[in-house]
């Protein structure tokens, strides 16, 4: 069972591949990705923060609950729960010369209502280079900061006509998380 918190971790980066393709444009900016999941809290691990939601068509998906979730105590057994995340990805080809960025905003309303939840927001921007392109496996590589790498398969192979190793991008994330208990 893979854990949800692995599918959004990821899923930001994995739309950033799909952008690829229109590097003609110096933005692009992907539709808003929505992951939903609803269910029924069948098990709590307090010590681990973990929970575990039995899905609406059965299945079971696993649930780490940052510290940050402030009432945590307050989940129960057989509470409903809904939880939505959006993702929006945009990147940026660089104009030689401009100066790398680096940053991140937050901002959440979690613990305010009557019931556990709420809704966190993250907006990353970071310039990342390209450090690889492997037209033979229609592949792209960035390196951005602290050390942190992507490699990812490019949908249409004529982008990488279009870069060169060493061009700078600025990748943005603008994500959300609702949680919402019944």
């Amino acid at each position: 069972m893979k854990r949800l918190k692995a599918i959004l971790s990821v899923s930001g980066l994995v739309v950033l591949a799909l952008s690829l393709p229109s590097w003609a444009q110096l933005t692009r900016t992907l539709p808003t990705q929505t992951v939903t999941l609803s269910g029924t809290v069948e098990t709590i691990d307090h010590a681990r923060r973990v929970v575990n939601i039995k899905t609406l068509d059965g299945k079971f998906q696993t649930i780490d609950v940052p510290e940050s979730a402030k009432r945590f105590d307050e989940l129960k057994v057989g509470d409903k729960v809904s939880i939505t995340y959006n993702n929006t990805v945009s990147a940026r080809l660089k104009p030689p010369g401009e100066p790398s960025v680096n940053t991140a905003t937050t901002g959440s309303t979690a613990g305010q209502g009557e019931r556990p939840g709420g809704t966190a927001e993250v907006e990353r921007t970071m310039t990342a280079a390209i450090s690889a392109i492997d037209k033979s496996a229609q592949s792209i590589t960035f390196t951005g900061p602290n050390g942190w790498k992507y490699s990812r398969r490019v949908a249409d192979p004529t982008v990488l006509d279009k870069i060169k190793v060493g061009d700078q991008v600025d990748i943005t994330w603008d994500t959300n998380v609702t949680v919402a208990v019944q």
